[in-house]
């Protein structure tokens, strides 16, 4: 099994496993070990895998870093675990006194999920304060599994890494700054994008009223992409493959699932034709609205949707168990909103427009955060 199938295997493992992991013990040995597994180490050889190295620089007696990585007799990484449930964000000090302790490049912290990898670009032997590469096994691009595969033990190499940990690093953080101004423009990229198309004078009254419809153009170039991404995913499925002359074609085509994107009615994203299951324009946009609101309390990656007959449900980690909301919009004059209290019921709320989700904003985050 090559690299990238054992950690899209491991993948699938996490996301059945990680409600039933209780302890950070059982999220190294679950999650963590088999990843350090994938990258070619051996886990039981301790001159490849050292758990709970101790730093002589830490002040404090008997603390440990849980694993140190070594490649040809040199320490080259530091993992640092957490639960799988912890959120990294209180974390990173700790590695950041391990790293200054060791001769060691690079450090990770995780909990088994998400994977933040550190070193030393701004200062040599201190630790950056923001990581260069975020991984998160649940949402995994190729390039997330190129950038891991550096560090396989048959092809790390400490120049070619940390000749793309700063491009990667300031990457990383223009993101994280691009989705802040997207759902939440401020005053300054809400006056470069309105000077281009107003030619009054730019006070706070005309800020107030552009920022929403920055942000509403925004969305809609996001819903745009999602559309022709769509479109072209159900367009690949719905055509036939071509049948060269000398093959016959099957006696009995199967007909697609998904309706041609060419055949969408307006307003209409995808259309599933054997589960009877319609996704609109106006749910995606509303699953983006709760998106933006839940920004402040968990990472967005987490939030996905699944469409149903009757609603559209919002939920956290992919899970039945941790539902954010519900859209109903599939009647055609009243809209409803479904939020749940703390035993998981749900209340029906009418509302008259993707807005009105904003006056429920801090009851979505109480929601979000009951599952932390």
């Amino acid at each position: 099994m090559d690299f990238k199938d054992s950690v899209l295997q491991l993948a699938e493992r996490i996301k059945t496993q990680k409600d039933i992991i209780q302890t950070e013990e059982a999220t190294k040995n679950a999650f963590v070990l088999p990843l350090i597994a994938a990258l070619g180490y051996d886990v039981f050889n301790p001159f490849e895998v050292v758990p709970e190295l101790d730093c002589d620089l830490i002040k404090k007696k008997g603390e440990k870093i849980d694993y140190a990585i070594k490649h040809d007799d040199e320490t080259i990484l530091l993992i640092e675990c957490k639960h799988c449930s912890a959120n990294l964000d209180l974390h990173s000090s700790q590695l950041q006194k391990y790293f200054v302790a060791s001769n060691a490049r690079f450090g990770a912290l995780t909990n088994g999920i998400e994977y933040w990898f550190y070193t030393d670009l701004e200062k040599q032997n201190i630790m950056d304060s923001k990581p260069f590469l975020v991984v998160n096994l649940l949402d995994l691009s190729e390039a997330d599994i190129e950038q891991l595969k550096k560090f396989h033990k048959s092809y790390y190499n400490v120049d070619a890494i940390l000749s793309t940990a700063q491009e990667l690093k300031y990457t990383t953080q223009l993101k994280t700054v691009l989705l802040s101004e997207i759902f939440n423009p401020g005053d300054e990229f809400v006056r470069s994008i309105t000077k281009k198309v107003y030619s009054g004078v730019i006070n706070q009254k005309v800020l107030d009223q552009f920022r929403p419809l920055v942000s509403a153009a925004i969305e809609n170039i996001i819903n745009d992409k999602i559309s022709d991404r769509l479109g072209l995913a159900i367009k690949s499925t719905a055509e036939p493959a071509p049948v060269r002359p000398s093959q016959e074609a099957p006696a009995e085509a199967e007909a697609p699932v998904e309706t041609p994107a060419s055949a969408l009615p307006a307003g209409v994203v995808a259309i599933d034709n054997e589960k009877g299951i319609v996704t609109t324009q106006e749910e995606i946009e509303g699953y983006l609205t709760v998106k933006a609101i839940l920004r402040p309390v968990v990472d967005v990656s987490r939030v996905v949707y699944r469409d149903a007959q009757s609603y559209f449900a919002i939920l956290l980690d992919d899970n039945n168990r941790k539902p954010i909301c519900r859209l109903r919009f599939n009647a055609k004059s009243v809209k409803y909103i479904g939020l749940f209290d703390a035993e998981r019921n749900e209340q029906k709320i009418e509302i008259q427009s993707l807005d009105d989700i904003y006056n429920y904003a801090e009851q979505l985050r109480d929601t979000a955060r009951s599952y932390q």
